[in-house]
């Protein structure tokens, strides 16, 4: 079966924080292993492909590639889906055209076979990891399973508890829950995470990285820094502070030392958009022009 239409998706794994220190330390995740061996694998893929079935019947008449890695949402999140799509071209060019096919990409001395399956070191750690997963088939069954995807894994997608035992043990991660998401489904629960964290303006400008790459999206507020996504990359910009001082409420209840932890968020969320490969740029602004303007001009 030549494939046509791809569906994607991920084992979410979510990981068990690690013990010891008081109430004030920052919380820590163990790293465990981020690829794995083919002798390491083979239980978590035949898991992942009995639990697609129970699922999503239909899937038996698709392509399933596996990658045999986790990563972190951001790599997984970020414009042109370069994992997912990764996984794609592996498993279009995988041997067998004669009916459906599962193929499964391990790694070799440590290293996936394509540099898009490679998870970033500076990006382990985190209380989710995503195995990432593709289904591929003619247009109208894909379309299918995809409308069925978005309907049955966040409310019923639990992996079996065989399945999380061979994550767990394979990647040496201690593991509270495995759950089958969409590529929806992981940006929905992103999004919710990042306005737990305070960062519902700078998701703004992720999704429409994401979803509507060819947009322009303004997030404006006061005690925020300025994000704009156009031209295909994100624009961070603060008003110069004798401005933004001006502009407050009560100005004379705002300091340096605000305008300093202004700076500082600027910093974080250039940080989160450069973990979403969305190409990013800062800028200060010296009067009340217009931001997307100003933009466009540098």
């Amino acid at each position: 079966m030549t494939a046509s239409v791809f569906c994607f998706g991920a084992l979410a794994l979510e990981v068990s924080a690690l013990a010891g220190g008081d109430a004030s330390d920052v919380v820590q995740f163990p790293s465990g292993r981020s690829v794995l061996e083919r002798e390491e694998g083979g239980a978590l893929v035949e898991g992942i492909s009995r639990d697609l079935l129970r699922l999503l019947p239909d899937v038996a008449s698709m392509d399933l590639g596996v990658a045999l890695a986790n990563f972190d949402s951001a790599e997984l999140l970020r414009p042109g889906w370069p994992v997912h799509a990764g996984l794609g071209e592996l498993l279009q060019a995988a041997p067998g055209k004669d009916g459906p096919r599962m193929a499964a990409f391990f790694a070799h001395a440590g290293k996936m076979a394509s540099p898009a399956l490679q998870p970033e070191p500076s990006l382990q750690g985190g209380p989710m990891r995503l195995v990432p997963f593709v289904l591929a088939g003619d247009a109208a069954l894909a379309s299918r399973v995809g409308r069925q995807m978005e309907a049955v894994l966040m409310e019923q997608g639990m992996a079996s508890a065989e399945t999380a035992l061979a994550a767990q043990g394979a990647f040496a991660l201690p593991l509270e829950h495995a759950r089958y998401v969409s590529i929806h489904d992981l940006c929905a629960m992103t999004a919710m995470q990042y306005q737990h964290g305070g960062l519902a303006g700078l998701w703004q400008i992720i999704e429409a990285a994401l979803l509507a790459p060819d947009s322009e999206d303004v997030f404006e507020d006061i005690d925020e820094p300025i994000a704009l996504y156009t031209g295909a990359q994100a624009v961070l910009a603060l008003r110069e502070y004798a401005w933004w001082k001006a502009a407050q409420a009560q100005p004379e209840q705002v300091s340096e030392r605000h305008y300093q932890a202004l700076q500082r968020r600027l910093r974080q969320w250039e940080a989160v958009l450069t973990a979403h490969a969305i190409p990013v740029r800062t800028m200060t602004l010296r009067d009340e022009t217009d931001v997307l303007q100003a933009a466009r001009r540098h």
